[in-house]
């Protein structure tokens, strides 16, 4: 696997290349701020899906996924470029550090606000995360391409392509409780679009560093678990301590929403 070139000029780049920001920003709502996310070049394929590498055997019914019109608005001027990236065998969940109280009525204004803070103060081209989940488990579609498509994303430095994104509205740290519907709606999302390709969500996968800036330098094979989170490739405390603390459980209710049992025989072999 060849790993990807990755930018963080500070301004925005040419067609096919976008900034990064590597620590959080205040966005438009009060208190509202961002986990350190990154955007990746890719460097082959770009403006076309690639078809998925595998027959999906283990696959998992679409959720629910709101489109990004619902919480877009009104919004002039030409899209964001979209780059699509070899097939996702991983997904790495988030946490948007903002307030945890409010009425899930709120999330597209809330969303909007996020995505207005990466591409004003932080230049992105787009909203960084490929999903976003509110604490009722309505899950949203965040950065443009489609939503069952391969997009590369800008959400975990150095590791964006063949990945999916997906932030958990609200702050997660040790002692918060995680909303059950959010866990059940991260887990129906990672067993869906991992199961496109017959990812087992509790797997690990290798994946390329693109960039120095994430945990490992660049060119660096690295493995993951299949749903994995943030800190896992960057040093932030993103998705928080009790976030994290759910993965385990959501890796192996994905697993069940594949139609897997409980059999771990494979799960030693990482996927390439």
């Amino acid at each position: 696997m060849r790993a990807l070139r990755e930018t963080v000029a500070g301004r925005l780049p040419r067609a096919g290349r976008a900034v990064v920001a590597g620590v959080p920003g205040l966005v438009a709502v009060g208190a509202l701020a961002l986990c350190a996310v990154g955007v990746e070049h890719a460097a082959e394929g770009e403006g076309r899906p690639r078809a998925a590498a595998v027959p999906a055997v283990h696959s998992a019914a679409r959720p629910s996924i709101v489109p990004r019109a619902a919480w877009l608005g009104d919004t002039r001027g030409a899209p964001p470029p979209v780059r699509y990236g070899g097939p996702v065998v991983a997904v790495f969940v988030h946490h948007t550090d903002s307030p945890n109280g409010y009425d899930c009525a709120d999330a597209p204004r809330i969303i909007r606000a996020l995505a207005a803070g990466q591409t004003g103060a932080r230049l992105f081209d787009d909203i960084g995360y490929n999903f976003l989940v509110d604490r009722c488990g309505t899950i949203y579609e965040g950065r443009a391409g489609g939503a069952d498509r391969p997009v590369v994303g800008a959400h975990t430095q150095g590791f964006n392509h063949r990945t999916a994104g997906v932030a958990a509205i609200g702050t997660f740290t040790a002692g918060t409780p995680v909303p059950a519907p959010m866990a059940e709606a991260i887990a129906a999302l990672a067993a869906w679009k991992l199961g496109l390709v017959d990812v087992d969500p509790r797997l690990r996968a290798q994946l390329v560093s693109s960039n120095s800036l994430s945990r490992f330098p660049v060119g660096t094979r690295a493995e993951f678990d299949a749903v994995a989170g943030h800190t896992d490739g960057y040093t932030t405390s993103c998705p928080g301590a009790a976030l994290r603390a759910q993965l385990p459980a959501i890796r192996e209710r994905a697993a069940q929403l594949q139609g897997r049992t409980k059999e771990r025989a494979q799960a030693a072999r990482p996927l390439r």
